[in-house]
């Protein structure tokens, strides 16, 4: 594809989508060496992925062009309380980035988080998602630091984000 594509759809998410969201996280993480893609061991919430953000008061979308899920986000509170909202699972196809669907997913999710009245978002990411971190430092989002290892199959460490909203 060529020129810029923006989804033609954004839609929440469904418990069906789950394996699309896999296959995608899959294969964002196949370019990155070292990561181990454990569907059903690490990323169980995927089995009822719109279920499982629902239940904790947070909400998931799907992108969709030609009839198929090319990006994935989801957003629930923050266990770290107040008006601190987490931001997960962004994924987009490989073949069709820099071409606007994460931005309009993160638009998406950020106007929710506002319109609940969340003030900040905050995520974690592998420290070798490097196009991830230029994304998301483009989005206004800022590092702190701080970092956290996760003890997984792909011994996987991440750094912290963080961005204020405004509302």
């Amino acid at each position: 594809m060529t020129g810029d594509v923006s989804a033609k759809a954004i839609r929440h998410a469904v418990d069906a989508d789950g394996d699309a969201w896999g296959w995608l996280a899959a294969r964002c993480w196949a370019d990155y060496p070292g990561s181990v893609f454990d569907r059903h061991g690490e990323l169980r919430d995927l089995d009822q992925v719109a279920s499982y953000y629902t239940a904790k008061g947070g909400q998931t979308w799907s992108a969709i062009l030609d009839d198929r899920i090319v990006g994935t986000l989801a957003v629930a509170p923050s266990e770290a309380g107040g008006n601190v909202w987490e931001v997960s699972k962004v994924y987009v196809d490989p073949n069709i980035r820099r071409r606007s669907i994460a931005t309009e997913l993160m638009a998406v999710a950020e106007a929710f988080v506002v319109e609940r009245g969340g003030d900040q978002m905050i995520l974690w990411t592998d420290t070798r998602f490097t196009g991830a971190h230029r994304f998301y430092e483009r989005k206004g989002y800022v590092a702190d630091g701080r970092t956290r290892d996760l003890y997984d199959l792909s011994n996987s460490v991440e750094f912290f984000y963080r961005k204020r909203l405004a509302g």
